[in-house]
């Protein structure tokens, strides 16, 4: 069984024992071992990475862009490697790892191009004689928590900018995923980045999370996962005046009208709700239907519905694979006897598989009858459970939809320009989809969200510069 061990000062450092790496598809199927670390790993890649920052951060930008494009280079290349190891650790299928593979490839590439579009600006002062430079600097040594749920593309976006605009980083990759991380640590330490410059700690967040977030070597933290844990890093980041940004899930809406096109609207909801086995913070798991097309829709989504095939993340033709774990399938049937207690109708899937391999396969649950106020419709389920909610118009709807205390993603299914263009502007969202899932968006534009879902700087595009930098003020008497 080959051991994969913490990158720590450009050295492969061994942590306190190993920790098995198992297939959701097949759990007879072992990926590797991943060592595990404690606080004194966290510790040395923190020295490691305070060490390496006063030269990287000044280093020229030309060595940084080569760098990066480099590592999307090699990702790229490797990208059906990359996506069948994702699939396989993850449970997305294998055309989905590929393209996530594909997209952190192409972020790292991106950010190449950033490196060497840095802007600053000069302003006259009101005072004559003086001129004015505003610059950005890098913050200095990020601590990096990433989810399990896209374990090589969110790790891409957040080390991406924080090495391109000169800062160190110390990575904690999800507990449930190391394969994708160390992967991705490997082709780093590869790229010509100087030693200590990233650092790659894994183990379980109770132990490293918090120690990196709580480290006084740390100056700022990049942390996507549960709004819970997010909370409890502004509170530690806070104490320590450290500069945090959180993304933490949502419960995102997904609007059809009477005058939606029903193909459009049914298949649009079925990808947002399901594809990913619903395990994306973007997915849609309430669908806000206008009672006019309420009847046809239900019926075409279950009959939509019927045709899904779920099964090994690895075989073809398979539409959805397994949920990434026994704990997160416990909570999805959970919540859908939840649902069933609190009167909503369940009108196709939610019970347990039994396929040929031994994993965590579930049949994707859809609610009928479902009230905005069910606790279905008001927690964040993160999987391949949706629920319907019959509403009288799209006044009625625009409502439902804000009536959460997330914020991520909304969609709407109209072709009426009017409402479309009402939505986009009334919506309580960060990112807003008019006839399109509410899960998939562009590595070069801003990902984030509103109210509970985000907090700080936007991610990806030119915008991850707000939190990955620092502005500085010179004057100087000509």
């Amino acid at each position: 069984m080959t051991q994969h061990n913490n990158l720590i000062k450009g050295e492969w450092v061994a942590g306190n024992g190993y920790s098995p790496n198992l297939n959701p598809s097949n759990l007879s199927d072992v990926i590797g071992e991943y060592t595990q670390g404690d606080a004194s790993h966290v510790d040395a890649a923190v020295q490691a990475a305070r060490a390496a920052f006063p030269a990287w951060s000044t280093s020229g930008i030309q060595a940084r862009a080569d760098a990066l494009d480099k590592i999307g280079s090699e990702i790229l290349a490797r990208k059906e490697e990359l996506g069948t190891l994702l699939a396989r650790e993850e449970g997305k299928t294998k055309p989905e790892g590929i393209g996530e593979a594909a997209r952190a490839g192409n972020i790292f590439k991106f950010f190449a191009g950033e490196c060497l579009r840095l802007a600053g600006e000069t302003l006259p002062s009101v005072r004559p004689g003086i001129g004015v430079e505003i610059t950005r600097e890098p913050v200095g040594v990020v601590g990096i928590i990433t989810p399990w749920n896209f374990p090589i593309a969110i790790p891409a976006w957040k080390i991406a900018p924080a090495l391109a605009y000169g800062n160190c980083v110390v990575m904690k990759p999800a507990d449930l995923v190391p394969g994708c991380a160390w992967a991705l640590a490997e082709i780093i330490s590869r790229s010509g980045i100087p030693a200590g410059v990233f650092n790659l700690v894994m183990g379980r967040g109770s132990v490293i999370g918090d120690a990196l977030v709580g480290h006084p070597g740390i100056d700022a933290v990049s942390f996507t996962g549960s709004q819970g844990v997010g909370a409890r890093i502004a509170q530690a980041c806070a104490t320590g005046l450290k500069k945090f940004q959180l993304e933490m899930g949502g419960k995102n809406p997904q609007v059809v009208l009477d005058d939606a096109d029903l193909k459009t609207a049914v298949e649009l909801c079925v990808q947002s709700a399901f594809f990913s086995t619903g395990q994306r913070c973007t997915a849609s798991s309430r669908l806000i239907v206008t009672q006019g097309i309420y009847p046809k829709f239900i019926e075409a989504m279950k009959e939509r519905m019927a045709g899904l095939k779920v099964g090994d993340a690895l075989a073809q033709g398979i539409d959805i694979g397994p949920v990434s774990s026994q704990s997160q399938l416990e909570q999805d049937l959970s919540y859908v006897e939840i649902g069933k207690g609190e009167g909503a109708v369940l009108a196709a899937g939610g019970g347990r598989l039994k396929l040929a391999t031994d994993g965590f396969y579930m049949a994707p649950a859809l609610f009928s009858e479902s009230a905005a106020a069910m606790r279905i419709n008001r927690e964040e389920i993160f999987g391949p459970v949706a629920s319907v909610i019959r509403v009288k118009d799209y006044e009625e709807a625009l409502a439902t939809a804000n009536d959460t205390p997330f914020g991520l993603s909304a969609g709407i299914a109209t072709t009426s320009l009017k409402h479309a263009t009402h939505f986009k502007r009334h919506s309580q969202a960060g990112m807003v989809m008019v006839n399109l899932p509410t899960a998939g968006v562009d590595y070069h534009v801003p990902f984030g969200g509103r109210k509970g879902s985000s907090y700080g700087p936007r991610e990806q595009g030119r915008y991850a510069q707000e939190f990955f930098t620092t502005v500085k003020t010179a004057y100087t008497l000509a």
